[in-house]
């Protein structure tokens, strides 16, 4: 009964609360957060992180970078060959030296300075595409240079996440290059073996309803299987979870298909999961630790300023005028999914402590506000044409 009772409290909180907050035009997963946080322990202690709880919550996190890797669609990048993969390396150098030396200068270890310059590399396409279709910019050429520069970061991030993960707890006697050689051609694998399997046990000639609900089946018992699998491998599940919706973006292109996807996930699993992201977070360090503060206010600092930065001096290089370039910084300061995620592992193995994890759930509030507001200030001067991408 407790368990059910923490559950209902759960599930009412990211229905009732949100709505409150979106009706005060607060963003969706913000006041997710932010309803995590009033009824978590540190404030009305009304929830009670139990294991099914943490249980829920970890299946949101794998469904969370699930929906994002069915975002990556390679044909994004078939017209975008020139100058994506500098700008990329541009973007993830510059944020992550500053997350990096901002993490050695407080007194973290490498380790933790190595995963907060990971953080800083990540970006949010679940605020990018929004912000861009919004102003009319998602086909044009630097639209569309943002999304595949955004993409390549957050699988960039998440590939030296595992690097990370792997040199703190070694889960294969394999020579690491080895291993991630073995590993990226499993992950190729499965992009073109998913797709024929689904297609040999769902054929298109059957009952429409009735192959919806089987191909919803088998799509979360491949999940499932596949991030069990890697986890044995020692991938952390949302490394597997980002992959696998990697592996099947090209091959689900049935519209209803996806919006079951995106009901189950963003209506039950997803909200959980930032709910109890935002229960875990203790508000109060910056009552009784005053450098909590100041770390909030560097990091902040330092993740706005070398994104627009980077991203500037990147879309520079790729030719775009320089409201354009401004347009590309603006676009990659927003920080949620992926950040979120990361820093989620990161309080699992002890990397990041409770101001750092409250400096992230900052970043991902300011950013999620401050991005798309500078992307619709910059959109509104791009009076002329931008030339859109052909099909």
């Amino acid at each position: 009964m407790v368990e059910l009772l923490s559950f209902l409290i759960l599930i009412s909180a990211g229905l009732f609360l949100s709505e409150i907050f979106r009706r005060l035009h607060v963003p969706y997963v913000v006041g997710l957060i932010i309803a995590g946080i009033l009824i978590g322990p540190y404030v009305f202690n009304i929830l009670t992180i139990d294991p099914i709880i943490e249980f829920l919550g970890s299946i949101g996190l794998i469904f969370l970078m699930f929906m994002a890797g069915l975002e990556i669609r390679l044909s994004s990048f078939e017209k975008l060959r020139n100058g994506i993969a500098g700008l990329t390396l541009l973007n993830a150098l510059i944020p992550f030296t500053a997350g990096f030396l901002i993490a050695l200068y407080f007194g973290y270890g490498l380790l933790s300075a190595f995963l907060l310059g990971i953080i800083f590399i990540s970006s949010s396409i679940a605020i990018v595409i929004p912000s861009l279709e919004r102003h009319g910019l998602l086909k044009s050429r630097v639209g569309q240079s943002i999304v595949a520069s955004t993409i390549l970061e957050d699988v960039l991030s998440l590939v030296l996440l595992s690097i990370v993960l792997q040199s703190i707890n070694p889960t294969t006697s394999i020579p690491l290059p080895i291993f991630y050689v073995l590993l990226f051609s499993a992950l190729i694998g499965l992009k073109y073996i998913l797709p024929k399997i689904r297609e040999y046990l769902f054929p298109r000639s059957w009952k429409e309803k009735y192959l919806f609900e089987q191909d919803l089946r088998f799509i979360f018992v491949i999940l499932i299987a596949i991030v069990v699998f890697f986890e044995i491998l020692g991938v952390h599940p949302i490394i597997a979870g980002f992959f696998t919706g990697f592996a099947l973006s090209e091959s689900i292109k049935s519209e209803k298909l996806k919006e079951k996807l995106h009901a189950i996930s963003y209506g039950l699993f997803i909200p959980a999961f930032f709910i109890i992201i935002g229960a875990q977070t203790d508000i109060g360090v910056f009552l009784t630790v005053g450098s909590a503060a100041v770390i909030t206010a560097v990091v902040l600092t330092a993740s706005i300023g070398s994104k627009f930065i980077s991203g500037w001096i990147g879309g520079r290089l790729m030719g775009f005028n320089s409201t354009e370039s401004a347009l590309v910084g603006a676009s990659t300061i927003p920080q949620l999914s992926t950040t979120l995620a990361v820093a989620f592992v990161g309080l699992e193995f002890n990397l990041l402590d409770q101001q750092l994890i409250t400096a992230m759930i900052a970043l991902s509030i300011v950013t999620t506000f401050v991005g798309p507001l500078l992307v619709a200030m910059i959109a509104n001067k791009l009076k002329e044409k931008i030339p859109v991408l052909k099909k």
